[in-house]
């Protein structure tokens, strides 16, 4: 699989397998994941939508079948308070440094290891621009970042403002961006650009279930058609060409396949510039 780089030259796989609102089947989707093909798993210290300790035990089984730890590329999130229900997995009442250690302490335990291979506040605490919170709380990442302990940090559901604001401002800027991708949006045309511009991997979810309405696109379908594959492999092998490193959180055997088989395939140019402005009127 090839794969993507930040601005200080760290890999990741070109897909990404992500594990939210996978409850009770997670440890099992996990396996089959990896077994298909799929060497990073996406996962959140946010027991509401994730089940962190389950991807762990994915991970520790995973090695009793001679597939390391090392092997896999694992990333998980801080979330803020109000980001989840009565399971918080720190203590809410202390500072948020504190609280950002003891989420990415649990994270370790969970997980069963020593390291983490991309560690992302999962949103900014301010709506408009970044607050004092969000400073605070990146300064704890960038501290477990030059500890050793994460090798990347990041920022998830994040607008432009906020993202230059935070590479300006920044000691150490993210390296990692993962946003929910809507076309009507220009597929976060905004945002991809500075993460261009800055060496930013830029990491899309909900390429499909945001854009459900597109898929029947003839443009799609006549790609695929072509391709001799479906609309949906369409789409991620669009993402990729334009620089976005897709997450797929299908729980069918036999879509993991044909989506890690997009990397065999080429959308011609005028294929991707009509896509690429589908949702836009």
């Amino acid at each position: 699989m090839t794969e993507f780089a930040t601005y200080n030259y760290l890999p990741i796989p070109a897909f990404i397998y992500g594990t939210a609102w996978k409850k009770e089947a997670t440890a099992r989707l996990v396996q089959l994941a990896v077994s298909s093909g799929f060497w990073a798993i996406d996962t959140a210290n946010q027991p509401v939508h994730y089940n962190e300790p389950l991807v762990g035990e994915a991970v520790r089984m995973l090695n009793e079948h001679q597939i390391r730890r090392e092997a896999l590329f694992l990333q998980t999130k801080f979330t803020p308070v109000n980001g989840h229900d009565h399971r918080v997995p720190y203590d809410a009442g202390a500072d948020l440094t504190t609280q950002v250690g003891q989420s990415f302490d649990s994270s370790l335990k969970h997980l069963g290891t020593d390291y983490i291979d991309s560690f992302l506040l999962h949103g900014p605490y301010a709506r408009r621009g970044l607050g004092r919170e969000d400073w605070e709380v990146w300064a704890a990442l960038e501290a477990i970042h030059r500890s050793g302990r994460a090798k990347m940090i990041g920022i998830s559901n994040v607008n432009a403002g906020q993202l230059a604001q935070l590479c300006d401002g920044a000691a150490v800027k993210p390296m990692v961006v993962q946003n929910r991708c809507y076309a009507v949006l220009g597929w976060d045309r905004e945002v991809r650009e500075i993460c261009r511009a800055q060496g930013i991997v830029y990491q899309g979810f909900s390429l499909l279930t945001a854009n459900q309405d597109f898929l029947d696109h003839p443009v799609l379908l006549t790609a695929a058609k072509r391709l001799g594959t479906g609309p949906m492999q369409v789409i991620f092998r669009f993402a990729q060409q334009i620089g976005i490193l897709p997450l797929t959180g299908t729980t069918s055997k036999q879509h993991m396949k044909e989506d890690l088989g997009v990397e065999r395939l080429e959308l011609l140019p005028e294929e991707v510039r009509v896509i690429e402005g589908i949702g836009e009127k």
